[in-house]
C-alpha cells in the first residue's frame, strides 16, 4: 500500500481536527430528535408507518418548493395561495387530458411549460391540461409536482415506502462503498425528477429517512450519510483552508457534488468522527450532523460566526471572537475565487 507523504497526513489531520472543534462548538446533541418531532408533529413519521404514499408526496412536495428562493419567500406564497396535493393531481389526471407528456412518468419529459408566458412544448393541448392551474410559484413547480407524482405512482407503484425499503435492501451488502451504494440507490432514480436539485433532495431525503428512527435502521443509516451543501458550509470549508489543503479548490456550484467536493469531503472527515460522543444514540458516522454543524457555527440563524456578514471577504477573517481564530488558515475568500474561477 502507497504510504501518504507527511504533509497530506498533517493537512487531513488539520481539517479533522478543525470540524472536529466546530461539532463541538455549535452540534446540537438533540439534532436526531428535533427532527423525528417536528416530522411527528407534521404527520410524516405515522405517514411513514402506514405507507401512505398521498401524505408523502403533500409533505415532500412542499419541502422541495424551498429551492431556488428564500424560505421566507416561498413559505410566505404558500401561506397565501396553499401547495399542490397528491388528490388535486390525481382527480385532474383522472380526466384522462389530452396531453401525451401526462401518460406516465416516462412520457413525461420536455414538457417546457413557462407560467408567464402560457406556453409548453404541447401548445396544442395546453387549454385542457390541468398542470398550469395549480397556483404555485412559477412554472418549474408546477412541473416538479407532475414529475414527482408520476414517479410515486409509476415507479414506486403507489407505495414510496415500500419503493426505499427495497431500493435499501437490494443495495445492502458488505461492500467498502456500501453507505454509498445505499445512498445512491434512492437518490439515483430520483435524480431524474424535474427540477429537483441535488441538495434540496439530500436535505428533503436525510429528513424523511431519519425520521424513521430505530424501527428501519437502513433508513436511518442511509440517512445520517446525506449532506446538503449551500454556500454558508461551502465558503467555511474555503475560510478554513480545508478545501485548499485537501487540494479540493473549486467554486460553489455543481462541483461541490463532484468526486472530491465538498460533499465527499464531509463525508471523508464525518467518517474520522465518532458523533457518539455527543449523543450516544447518534450513528457512529453522521455527516449530516457533521454539516449541520458547521451550517449552525456559520448562519445568522445560529451561531453567526463564520459568514459574510461577519467578516470582510475581501482580505483575511479578522472576526477575533471566532474561537477557531488561531487555528483557522482564514483565506480570503473573494481573491481566492477569482484565482479559481481562471484556473478552472
Amino acid at each position: 500500500m502507497e504510504k501518504k507523504a507527511p504533509h497530506a497526513n498533517a493537512n487531513l489531520t488539520y481539517a479533522i481536527d478543525l470540524v472536529h472543534a466546530t461539532c463541538c462548538l455549535a452540534g446540537s446533541a438533540s439534532y436526531l430528535e428535533d427532527i423525528q418531532n417536528d416530522l411527528r408533529d407534521r404527520g410524516v413519521v405515522r405517514a411513514v408507518r402506514d405507507h401512505d404514499t398521498r401524505a408523502l408526496f403533500d409533505w415532500l412536495i412542499e419541502v422541495l418548493s424551498f429551492q431556488g428562493i428564500s424560505d421566507s419567500v416561498a413559505s410566505g406564497y404558500m401561506a397565501r395561495h396553499g401547495s399542490v396535493r397528491w388528490s388535486d393531481i390525481s382527480a385532474a389526471l383522472s380526466a384522462k387530458p389530452s396531453c401525451p407528456k401526462l401518460g406516465g412518468y416516462w412520457r413525461f419529459f420536455d414538457c417546457r411549460y413557462q407560467k408567464g408566458a402560457d406556453k409548453c412544448s404541447e401548445p396544442g393541448h395546453i387549454d385542457a391540461c390541468p398542470l398550469p392551474r395549480h397556483r404555485l410559484r412559477n412554472g418549474r413547480l408546477n412541473q416538479t409536482a407532475y414529475s414527482l407524482f408520476l414517479f410515486m405512482r409509476d415507479v414506486a407503484d403507489d407505495d414510496f415506502v415500500g419503493w426505499i425499503d427495497g431500493q435499501l435492501d437490494g443495495a445492502n451488502s458488505q461492500s467498502p462503498d456500501r453507505l454509498a451504494a445505499l445512498r445512491e440507490a434512492i437518490v439515483g432514480p430520483m435524480r431524474y425528477l424535474y427540477g429537483v436539485a441535488d441538495k434540496v433532495l439530500a436535505m428533503a431525503l436525510s429528513f424523511l429517512l431519519l425520521a424513521a428512527g430505530k424501527r428501519r435502521p437502513l433508513w436511518l443509516e442511509a440517512g445520517a450519510t446525506f449532506v446538503a451543501i449551500d454556500t454558508l458550509v461551502h465558503n467555511f470549508l474555503h475560510r478554513t483552508g480545508i478545501l485548499r489543503c485537501l487540494s479540493a479548490d473549486h467554486l460553489y456550484g455543481l462541483g461541490c457534488y463532484r468526486p472530491g467536493g465538498c460533499a465527499d469531503i464531509l463525508g471523508l472527515l464525518a467518517a474520522q468522527i465518532d458523533t457518539r460522543q455527543f449523543n450516544p444514540t447518534f450513528p457512529k458516522t453522521f455527516p449530516r450532523f457533521v454539516q449541520s454543524a458547521i451550517w449552525r457555527y456559520c448562519a445568522a440563524d445560529g451561531r453567526d460566526i463564520c459568514n459574510g456578514n461577519r467578516i470582510d471577504d475581501a482580505t483575511h477573517c479578522d472576526n477575533r471572537h471566532c474561537q477557531m481564530f488561531r487555528r483557522c488558515d482564514r483565506i480570503a475568500l473573494r481573491a481566492e475565487k477569482a484565482k479559481i474561477a481562471i484556473f478552472q
